[in-house]
């Protein structure tokens, strides 16, 4: 007879509903150099402003099918009647402001895809073009910012990018692995 227990996976603290355990085993961390799926999370990461992850994640399927799989140069080209049609649709989150810059960034990031033949390898830039590994404990807060972040969020600024302050511009290099901010603990470290 087996007794022994099957070995729980030990996770990062904030990964606990089936959505969030889902994009942390399989997403947040993983290093990302896809230009349009960077473009997805600086979209997203934008939406969340003032929101949780979870909320953006639920409407994840939604925002992808509302602005063209995150396509920039269909994006960039939205006008007010889409920018209605996207104000009326329940499945993303409603803001204008949100709605906005997601077309004013599309324009931005296809000027900055001209400028450095890539997306990729302008953000990228940031970290050396590899990922920080940092080393937190479970039980340490993660910041919300750094140096990096506050030196990304002054460039894309510069270029035109909105809704991306330091702490987003943050959040979306844990997004995209930019930086690993899995715990010490965590198998997905």
């Amino acid at each position: 007879m087996n007794t022994k227990t099957p070995k729980i996976k030990q996770r990062c603290r904030w990964a606990q509903k089936p959505a969030m355990i889902e994009y942390h085993d399989n997403e947040w961390g993983k290093p990302v150099h896809n230009d349009r799926a960077l473009f997805e999370f600086l979209v997203l990461e934008g939406a969340q402003a003032g929101l949780s992850w979870e909320t953006i994640l639920n409407k994840r399927e939604n925002y992808r099918r509302a602005f063209n799989h995150f396509d920039a140069k269909k994006i960039s080209r939205y006008d007010q009647r889409k920018v209605r049609e996207l104000l009326s649709d329940a499945g993303i989150v409603r803001n204008r402001l949100k709605i906005a810059s997601s077309i004013s960034n599309a324009q931005a990031f296809l000027e900055v895809q001209k400028q450095f033949g890539s997306f990729d390898r302008y953000i990228w830039q940031f970290v050396g073009g590899k990922p920080q590994k940092n080393n937190w404990a479970a039980s340490q807060r993660l910041p919300a910012r750094t140096d990096v972040s506050d030196a990304m969020s002054k460039d894309l600024k510069e270029r035109g990018f909105r809704f991306v302050g330091t702490t987003i511009c943050y959040a979306f290099m844990q997004a995209t692995g930019m930086v690993n901010d899995h715990a010490r603990d965590c198998f997905a470290r």
